[in-house]
């Protein structure tokens, strides 16, 4: 019977031995709502998503939160492999957000096949580059693109089928802006025909138009 390792995304061309001492670690399951680490923790190991999703936030001195990313299968999270290779603490906080089962690959072990085994280390700098990508990408719409224009596109993102289950808190985490700002943007959307608001849910009505306002720079 194969091992975990076989079925995780991006470990399909690890040596023998590598897969060896990854399959000899049994993956855990941790329910949604779950806290992963916190601002001030050290890295302890490097986490592999098997299934689910793990966000990762940064909270601002105004105690507003930013989403800076999430780790799904074949993804990675810089501020653990930051600390796991440079000593840094966690700045930022993460948290399940659906039922996740990851496979925790302790500290020592971590450090040792990224030292042995190239597949490995390819594995993880591959990774880490990807996800400095996405944060790249982030920084620039924070930085460069409207609010309104960050917020159709997060709807776009997040919406199953026409319909987005989400506060208006969380959408303002999501795109790095307040609750208020967000609320407003809403507000103007329906007006304006594109969307629907209802308690923890927005209807999207006109994806199109969303789509072209989501592509909008300023």
């Amino acid at each position: 019977m194969s091992g975990w390792s076989e079925r995780a995304a991006g470990l399909d061309r690890l040596e023998p031995e590598t897969r060896a001492r990854l399959d000899a670690l049994s993956p855990i399951t941790l329910p949604s709502g779950t806290p992963v680490f916190h601002p001030g923790d050290s890295a302890k190991g490097f986490v592999v998503v098997l299934e689910g999703r793990i966000e990762v936030f940064l909270t601002g001195p105004s105690g507003r939160d930013i989403l800076l990313y999430a780790v799904e299968p074949g993804g990675s999270c810089v501020q653990t492999t930051l600390g796991l290779l440079g000593g840094e603490d966690y700045s930022g906080e993460a948290v399940t957000a659906t039922d996740v089962r990851a496979a925790l690959i302790p500290r020592t072990l971590f450090l040792s096949l990224m030292d042995t085994s190239p597949a490995f280390r390819g594995f993880v700098f591959s990774a880490f580059a990807l996800r400095m990508q996405g944060m790249l990408h982030l920084l620039e719409r924070v930085a460069f693109q409207r609010v309104e224009s960050r917020l159709a596109a997060a709807l776009i993102d997040r919406a199953d089928g026409d319909a987005v289950r989400a506060t208006h808190q969380e959408l303002a985490t999501a795109i790095g802006s307040a609750r208020e700002v967000v609320s407003r943007r809403l507000d103007a959307l329906a007006r304006s025909g594109l969307v629907v608001t209802e308690r923890g849910v927005v209807l999207i009505r006109d994806r199109a138009a969303l789509a072209r306002l989501a592509a909008v720079q300023d």
